[in-house]
């Protein structure tokens, strides 16, 4: 998408060119031509437009073209017309350029998504399994954008598996696993083989798999096969050695702990620098609505889990009623019927959230990382959802990669769905992914995903 931009701007220069009969100053052009794609390319990361598995219609995805270039045309304007006034070119450059970026991302779009669904560039691939470990891939990849990025043949039923509770609608491979095995994914051009069989001892055919390996073909535990596709780990099917000997897990980024703080907090003045008129105007809509007669805070305090069990006092505005944990802690539902309308208006677009700001200043929390919980919920999770603990492992967030993957749930069910997000995001933390949860949390206020 990049070069589409870099292509896009070049190509309106000469048409302008042509039509004005005028050549434009090289330096600015390449200022310009620079700072469009650059701008083009983060908006469109920002408003998902890079997400692989990404689940939008194709009018839904020119909306999102519409928007990424909106936002780069405004800051485009911003600067030529500001700090770089002296690269400004021609006044139909950037309109030009920015008309020619839609057509040419819609089109492209258009092409990637048809050519997508002809099975181009897909890993065509079988799981070694039909049993209950087997199903999951049934119960949590049905849609065919979930399955965008590899071809699936079927499932091979293997010895032990516990078929009650296992496959149920998805194609069955009736085949023995033996030496003539590698001849049946020959012939049929597997180049992945998941496992994913119930029963492992004397029942993986070790000489087989090992063959298979040799001949190029790839061999891959269901876990790391749904943390790759998903981009979440799989509690439920966790067994300790896959923990002890998988990669990641790892705190050692030295870089990263040691501006871990002052990167935060740099990143919290800077947030409040532009968006303390909207906490302003959030408080006084709270007030007016109902604490000037109550006489209830507009903010609200609450103590929740940190880093390492440490318990700290969030602070969020008021969203719900002042009497409304009257009858002790309770799970926030949709559509609960103790926020109010102002409530109901911030939590969508997060703007409850802001406060926050003042945890990340005092280290309790950092921008990134798994949204804080309160210890009597804690305490209960623990009991129920192995590894809950271990999220505790990191400083909390405002932003995560669960709140970015889970629509938001208020029970034990949705806890440990968010929790695959999380422990994913604890396996894998780092500079980069946080750059890219913080960017993609744009979408998630730009386009009302909110709670």
């Amino acid at each position: 998408m990049d070069h589409i931009a870099y292509l896009a701007y070049v190509s309106s220069a000469l048409v302008t060119q042509v039509a004005e009969a005028s050549e434009p100053n090289q330096k600015s052009l390449i200022v310009n031509v620079v700072l469009l794609t650059f701008f083009v390319l983060i908006s469109a990361l920002s408003v998902g437009l890079y997400e692989p598995k990404l689940r939008e219609t194709f009018r839904g995805i020119i909306r999102r073209i519409f928007v990424s270039v909106a936002i780069s045309y405004f800051f485009m304007e911003l600067l030529t017309s500001t700090i770089l006034f002296q690269t400004q070119l021609h006044p139909y450059y950037l309109p030009t350029a920015s008309g020619m970026i839609i057509v040419a991302l819609a089109v492209f779009r258009y092409f990637s998504n048809r050519l997508g669904l002809l099975g181009l560039g897909k890993v065509r691939l079988v799981v070694l399994g039909a049993g209950e470990r087997a199903s999951i891939i049934e119960k949590r990849m049905r849609r065919e954008v979930d399955r965008i990025s590899f071809e699936l043949l079927g499932f091979i039923p293997i010895p032990g598996d516990d078929r009650e509770n296992g496959i149920q609608g998805e194609k069955l491979i009736h085949v023995k696993v033996d030496e003539n095995f590698r001849d049946f994914l020959i012939e049929n051009e597997i180049e992945e083989v998941v496992i994913a069989c119930d029963q492992r001892r004397g029942t993986l055919p070790i000489e087989v798999l090992f063959d298979c390996r040799i001949r190029g073909i790839e061999v891959v535990d269901i876990l790391d096969f749904m943390e790759r596709e998903t981009g979440q780990i799989v509690v439920n099917l966790i067994y300790p050695s896959w923990v002890i000997y998988s990669n990641g897990f790892t705190s050692q980024n030295y870089l990263r702990d040691l501006l871990d703080y002052g990167m935060n907090a740099l990143l919290a003045f800077v947030v409040l620098f532009f968006v303390w008129p909207f906490m302003l105007l959030t408080a006084l809509c709270i007030y007016i609505e109902d604490g000037r007669r109550t006489g209830a805070s507009v903010f609200y305090k609450q103590e929740r889990v940190g880093l390492n069990g440490k318990l700290f006092d969030i602070i969020k505005f008021r969203s719900m009623r002042p009497d409304a944990e009257k009858d002790g802690a309770k799970w926030a539902t949709v559509g609960d019927s103790r926020v109010t309308r102002v409530g109901q208006f911030i939590r969508k677009y997060r703007l409850d959230e802001l406060p926050q700001l003042w945890n990340v200043f005092k280290g309790e929390m950092s921008f990134i990382g798994p949204r804080p919980e309160r210890p009597e919920f804690v305490e209960h999770l623990i009991k129920h959802i192995p590894y809950y603990n271990q999220r505790h492992n990191v400083k909390p967030g405002l932003a995560g990669w669960a709140q970015l993957n889970y629509p938001y749930g208020a029970s034990v069910e949705d806890s440990m769905e968010k929790l695959k997000f999380d422990l994913y995001y604890v396996k894998h933390q780092s500079l980069l992914l946080d750059i890219l949860i913080l960017i993609r949390t744009v979408e998630v206020v730009m386009f009302g995903k909110g709670r």
